[in-house]
């Protein structure tokens, strides 16, 4: 176990090599760079333009200039957002638990929402109740997240229940612990929804046709003569091994979290990581963008690892590989 973990861990390292270098290369093909907006600016002199420059590296090629960032991130400085005026890691922590919290609501949300449903739908194939929710997840599925996001804003805007963005209200600092996070509560239902729908209908109908799977075969059968209560036969031998087709795909679930919520904060003005991304591409913010691009990679090697172990875990049959 300790040897996979540890190989899982060393490959994160190509991997970010890679990534960082193409999103560094695709970002030098476009014009201007993260100086542009400070070069409009009156009171910054061209002597300090052109020292910025240098010290950036600008006036090299985009490869050194790479090498130079590398450097830097190595020895703990992932470099300045001059869009903010902030360090980038010290922005990035400000960001990063808004959009921790909304992923792991909607993930929570679309776990416990598609697995019963899931197994309802494959207990009672073909009735009513299974052709609902095959309708409410290719109704979901088609709806585009942004068409979903601005349903909210309207639904948000029309009735006043919900809040229109934000994390927090104005009045959040003067709230009592538990008010505060009821506060904060408020305002993720609706970016929770939003993100955790088309989840609720990948899951729901993956777990649907795994269970239809197992369900027939021997094992159940010898169960059910053993004179077993359905309910045991259910949730502990068919359950069971159906859901490890979605802990295998567990880490890609975070990354497709990840990816979403990055248009469910720019339409519904959630301040997370994703709007913080689409802004610091907007602007050539190219340290942001980096940070983000390594923070993102971590994430998604990470949610990886933990459905490999959890899989192991669930399922005796399954053994991670020690060489």
């Amino acid at each position: 176990m300790v040897l996979f973990v540890l190989r899982r861990l060393l490959f994160l390292i190509p991997l970010l090599l890679g990534v960082t270098l193409l999103v560094f290369f695709l970002m030098s093909l476009t014009p201007g760079n993260f100086l542009t907006p400070i070069k409009a600016q009156r009171d910054i002199s061209p002597e300090l333009l052109v020292a910025l420059e240098k010290g950036f590296g600008l006036d090299r090629p985009w490869y050194t200039r790479y090498f130079l960032w590398l450097r830097n991130v190595l020895q703990g400085d992932f470099g300045y957002s001059w869009t903010y005026k902030i360090a980038v890691v010290d922005l990035l922590w400000q960001r990063v638990p808004a959009t921790l919290l909304l992923n792991l609501t909607s993930f929570a949300f679309a776990w416990a929402v598609a697995i019963p449903l899931g197994v309802l739908a494959a207990v009672r194939r073909n009735s009513w109740w299974d052709r609902a929710t095959a309708l409410l997840a290719y109704a979901s599925l088609s709806i585009p997240e942004f068409f979903l996001a601005l349903l909210a804003i309207y639904l948000a805007a029309r009735t006043g229940w919900f809040p229109l963005g934000g994390l927090t209200s104005i009045e959040h600092e003067f709230f009592s612990p538990l008010g505060r996070a009821l506060d904060i509560a408020h305002h993720l239902i609706l970016p929770t929804l939003v993100l955790g729908l088309g989840g609720v209908a990948t899951l729901m109908r993956i777990l649907r046709a795994n269970f239809l799977d197992v369900i027939r075969a021997e094992y159940v059968t010898t169960a059910r003569a053993k004179g077993l209560p359905e309910n045991v036969v259910i949730w502990r031998h068919v359950f069971r091994n159906a859901v490890n087709p979605l802990l295998s795909c567990l880490g890609y679930v975070v990354a497709g979290l990840l990816s979403g919520s990055l248009l469910v904060e720019n339409v519904m003005s959630y301040p997370g990581l994703g709007q913080l991304i689409y802004s610091a591409f907007i602007r050539q913010d190219q340290f942001v963008v980096l940070a983000s691009v390594v923070l993102s990679c971590i994430l998604l090697v990470l949610g990886n690892l933990f459905s490999d172990i959890l899989l192991a875990w669930v399922d005796p049959r399954v053994r991670l590989p020690v060489r």
